[in-house]
C-alpha cells in the first residue's frame, strides 16, 4: 500500500504518522503562568535534536477552537520551560495533566503532583519525574496557524536518586523506565529490551561488502518524467 500525502487531510495524516512512529517519548511539559501558576501538558510531538548544543524539540499545536495554548503562550512570553520525563509512575497523573481545564487551573495540583525550583532558570520542575531537562528557549516559530515549533537549549538535568552513576554518568536503565507513546490512548513499557551490536568493517563481513537487493524499479516523483 501506497499513500501520496497531498491526497488526504490533516487528521488522517496524523493517524497514520502517530500509529507508524511508534513508541514515541513523552514530554510532560511545565511552564510558567504571569501569577506564578505552574501548567503542565503533554507532549509526544517531541525528541532530542543534538547533544552541542545541547538541544530538545517540541511540536505545539493549538486547541481546537483554534486559540493559543497555555504552553504555547508561556513558552514565547518567558523563554523557557521544563521537560519532565514520564515512567509508570508517573502516568497517571500525565493523563490527567492531558485533561482541558480552564485557564488559571494548574494541571500539577488537578493531577496531585508537586514542584521544585529549577537550577537555572525560573520554571519549576516536577519532582515526581525520573528525570528533568530545563531548557531556554533556543527558538521558537510559527509553522501554520495552528502550530508552532520550539526549540528549546537543555541547560540542566535532574535525575530521582541511583538513577545516574555519578562517575560515569551512566544510567541505570534497569531503575529507569520510562513509558512511551503509541496510537490514541495505546502506551507501552520499555522495560521489554534487547542488546544489538553494531558490526565492524571489514573484520564482521568476512571481507565482502554486503550486497544491495532492490525488489522494485523506483517509481519517478510526481510531476516528473
Amino acid at each position: 500500500m501506497q499513500i501520496d500525502f497531498g491526497d488526504i487531510t490533516p487528521h488522517e495524516r496524523y493517524k497514520l504518522l502517530t500509529a507508524a512512529v511508534v513508541p514515541r517519548p513523552i514530554a510532560l511539559v511545565s511552564t510558567l503562568a504571569p501569577d506564578g501558576t505552574v501548567n503542565a501538558a503533554p507532549f509526544s510531538f517531541f525528541n532530542v535534536f543534538s547533544e552541542y548544543p545541547a538541544l530538545a524539540i517540541l511540536g505545539l499545536q493549538h486547541a481546537p477552537d483554534g486559540s493559543v495554548k497555555d504552553t504555547t503562550r508561556h513558552i514565547l512570553d518567558n523563554g523557557e520551560f521544563v521537560i519532565n520525563l514520564v515512567d509508570r509512575d508517573l502516568a497517571d497523573a500525565m493523563a490527567v495533566c492531558a485533561a482541558r481545564f480552564p485557564a488559571g487551573i494548574s494541571e500539577v495540583a488537578a493531577a496531585g503532583l508537586s514542584v521544585t525550583g529549577s537550577q537555572h532558570i525560573k520554571t519549576p520542575r516536577i519532582i515526581e519525574a525520573p528525570v528533568s531537562l530545563e531548557c531556554r528557549t533556543w527558538e521558537i516559530r510559527q509553522i501554520t496557524s495552528t502550530r508552532h515549533l520550539a526549540v528549546g537549549e537543555i541547560v540542566a538535568m535532574s535525575a530521582r536518586e541511583g538513577l545516574i552513576d555519578p562517575e560515569t554518568l551512566y544510567f541505570d536503565m534497569k531503575a529507569y523506565e520510562p513509558v512511551g507513546r503509541l496510537v490514541a490512548n495505546s502506551y507501552c513499557h520499555t522495560n521489554d529490551r534487547f542488546e544489538l551490536s553494531v558490526p565492524t568493517w571489514p573484520d564482521d563481513f568476512s571481507g565482502k561488502p554486503p550486497t544491495l537487493r532492490q525488489t522494485s524499479k523506483p517509481t519517478s516523483a510526481r510531476g516528473k518524467s
